[in-house]
């Protein structure tokens, strides 16, 4: 039932009220329009007040746009909503959480939408053509505990294309205070350069999975992506598009912040990035890794009903919740197979491209712990072997938890020496370790003559 205008007057004030509280916490927000009290009714039982909703959309959006807040409006659709409520438990939570991403509308389509006219974009921060008295701001910002000034030079900066500043910066910190204060600058610079206000959720970022890549030809690189995101261990709220072929991560290292901004313009433009071409195939294989490079679009927009259902900003658990948690049992499991589909490579983390090298160190120091623990195999087979004289020997392993139990007979059942491993001396996961084992000692399922 349409509301009374005095009553329509106070819902309006007070979503403008919350608006006004909630917007310096926000980059965006997501307003539904609905065209017709039936399609209100649809996505919101029992609400029919299409005039009321109207009103608050138009009051939110002006207070959001006022404020800086990006603007984004879906025009709500009976038959799509209902196509994605299919599989999903309908439940109020849920019908506030849809987004139709092929759909969205931003900037002046989006307050056409609404009946409203555009506001007038803010002014772009302008920067003198002399790049030291910008670098020393950028460095009193980085100086200054407030890292969200901080972020925002730099955002605005990369924006400009002021690459100019940005090293000019990184010199003249190096020059005040060494070699560590720079690198902790640059590292900070590529941080932001990662990540920016585009694509059609408004924020996308730059994303790297390095691989361990077998001796002789590297997998298909597009294959090997195909999988991972076939493999539903990535967050529905997150869209990750990878380009076909190998990367160095020599030449990813090797990128400036400037250019790792040119790449994720170049990858949202959906062109081949100029400052990170593909590898050669034979040459990175010979090295041991490759990297595959995406970018991952952000559609975890805030919508407004949720906002205004909860009177406020939904608390973010800070602990991983089991959807979190069961996503990286996921990945755990493409990962292996993975290793089985494409010729024994090894995919390490997902993450962002100025952690490639960290992730890359940390797995070659796990590799050479595993690499002792092979040692420790061979030498507790040349053991048995001895010990069986002209008897053939055998080894019946067992997975306990993340260990690995190795025991060695004769093919007649004599009992030789057991050997037990924990996951920290494995090259691998105690589930994959019967590949290798089979290539120097043979395997039997249970003990001989038993």
């Amino acid at each position: 039932m349409p509301q009374s205008t005095d009553r329509r007057d106070e819902i309006v004030e007070e979503a403008t009220q919350l608006a006004r509280d909630v917007a310096p916490e926000l980059a965006s927000i997501l307003l539904t329009h609905y065209p017709d009290a039936d399609t209100l009714d649809t996505l919101r039982p029992g609400e029919t007040d299409i005039e009321t909703a109207t009103a608050v959309n138009r009051a939110v959006a002006t207070e959001m746009a006022a404020q800086g807040v990006d603007v984004f409006v879906q025009r709500a659709d009976r038959s799509a909503f209902r196509r994605w409520l299919q599989g999903r438990e309908d439940t109020p939570e849920n019908r506030l959480g849809w987004i139709d991403r092929d759909r969205l509308l931003r900037g002046a389509d989006a307050f056409k939408a609404l009946g409203l006219a555009p506001p007038a974009r803010p002014p772009r921060p302008s920067f003198g053509t002399a790049p030291g008295p910008i670098a020393d701001r950028l460095l009193d910002a980085f100086a200054d505990e407030e890292e969200s000034a901080f972020t925002e030079l730099a955002q605005h900066l990369l924006d400009a294309g002021r690459n100019d500043v940005l090293e000019l910066a990184t010199r003249k910190l190096a020059a005040r205070h060494g070699d560590d204060a720079a690198d902790e600058l640059a590292g900070e610079l590529l941080a932001a350069a990662e990540g920016a206000r585009v694509g059609p959720a408004g924020w996308a970022e730059l994303v790297a999975l390095p691989v361990a890549l077998p001796a002789g030809d590297a997998p298909d690189a597009l294959a090997l992506a195909e999988s991972l995101l076939a493999a539903g261990a990535i967050h529905e709220g997150l869209e990750l598009r990878f380009l076909p072929g190998w990367r160095s991560p020599d030449a990813l290292a090797e990128l400036s912040p400037g250019a790792i901004r040119r790449v994720l313009l170049d990858l949202v433009a959906g062109t081949e990035p100029r400052a990170l071409p593909p590898g050669d195939t034979d040459e990175l294989a010979a090295q041991g890794f490759g990297v595959l490079i995406g970018w991952q679009i952000d559609w975890n927009l805030q919508p407004w009903e949720r906002i205004a259902a909860a009177g406020g900003l939904p608390e973010e658990d800070e602990e991983d919740t089991p959807e979190d948690l069961r996503r990286a049992t996921l990945f755990d499991h493409w990962r292996a197979a993975a290793f089985e589909a494409h010729g024994g490579c090894v995919p390490l983390a997902l993450v962002a491209p100025s952690e490639v090298g960290e992730e890359i160190a940390a797995f070659l120091e796990e590799a050479s712990a595993g690499t002792e623990g092979i040692e420790e195999i061979r030498e507790a087979v040349a053991t048995a072997r001895r010990e069986a004289g002209d008897e053939e020997v055998v080894c019946r392993p067992e997975i306990i938890g993340d260990a690995l139990e190795l025991s060695f007979y004769t093919a007649g059942g004599r009992f030789l020496d057991s050997l037990t491993l924990d996951a920290d001396r494995l090259p691998a996961r105690a589930e994959e370790m019967p590949k290798l084992l089979q290539s120097f000692v043979r395997l039997v399922n249970y003990t001989p003559g038993h």
